[in-house]
């Protein structure tokens, strides 16, 4: 389980970009949404150890991480998938899997978390991680890498930014799959309907606070009902645009 207590991160000037944020999350799949530049992304680096919160503390199954460097957090067994992947001029897909699963990674173990992510291994497989590669062949290695490691808790922010309609089909189904087979925890940020309506809780957040947090059946339907708050309309307009 990851808890938050009373996490506070302020930039410059005392700007407040997150405001005594309190969280526990143990669910399977769990949903952050809201306006753009409400605290979303800063949330998640905070718990990925991107960025270190000015108050507060993190813990991880009772352990406080709140000092833990990145890499200390990954070893614990935190993921985080950034909103535009990094691409690794001269390393293999395969290389990447290999080194996410801290072994020696056969051939066979690499094509089948590939299948997992709907990539036929036979192409991918030797493929440099390089501008060769789309946007949605990306986000898709990138969650290989995340199962290949088999974390306990996995973050991914805005997995749909910046790809066509049939990788953000594909990566639905990807997720889909990862909730049915995979253990721990999922935390996604995500503006979309699709991806909200998979998760077990939605945690709405603004201002840099908490405005909503419960089941889908509890926030989902006050989401897409309620025309004048800025979060759902930023929720909607983003609904819309990928199903043009």
């Amino acid at each position: 389980m990851l808890e938050l207590q009373n996490i506070q991160y302020d930039v410059e000037n005392n700007k407040e970009i997150l405001k005594d944020i309190n969280l526990k999350i143990d669910e399977r799949f769990v949903a952050v949404t809201g306006p753009n530049g409400g605290g979303k992304s800063t949330l998640a680096k905070i718990i990925a150890g991107i960025v270190k919160p000015t108050a507060g503390r993190i813990l991880l199954d009772g352990e406080d991480i709140t000092e833990a460097s990145i890499t200390e957090r990954a070893r614990k067994g935190i993921s985080y998938a950034f909103q535009q992947p990094v691409r690794f001029k001269g390393l293999t897909v395969k290389d990447l899997l290999t080194m996410a699963a801290g072994k020696n990674t056969s051939v066979q173990d690499a094509c089948n978390i590939l299948s997992e992510v709907g990539l036929c291994a036979r192409d991918y497989i030797g493929r440099e991680v390089n501008a060769s590669l789309s946007g949605g062949e990306l986000k898709r290695i990138e969650i290989a890498m995340i199962i290949a490691r088999g974390t306990k808790f996995s973050i991914f922010d805005e997995p749909e930014a910046g790809i066509d309609l049939w990788s953000f089909n594909s990566l639905i189904n990807v997720f889909e799959k990862m909730y049915r087979e995979m253990g721990g925890s999922i935390l996604i940020i995500s503006h979309q309907e699709r991806i909200l309506n998979i998760a077990d809780r939605i945690i709405l957040i603004a201002d840099g606070s908490i405005q909503g947090n419960g089941t889908k059946e509890e926030i989902l339907p006050e989401l897409l009902r309620s025309t004048g708050s800025g979060a759902c309309n930023v929720l909607l307009e983003k609904s819309e645009r990928v199903k043009e």
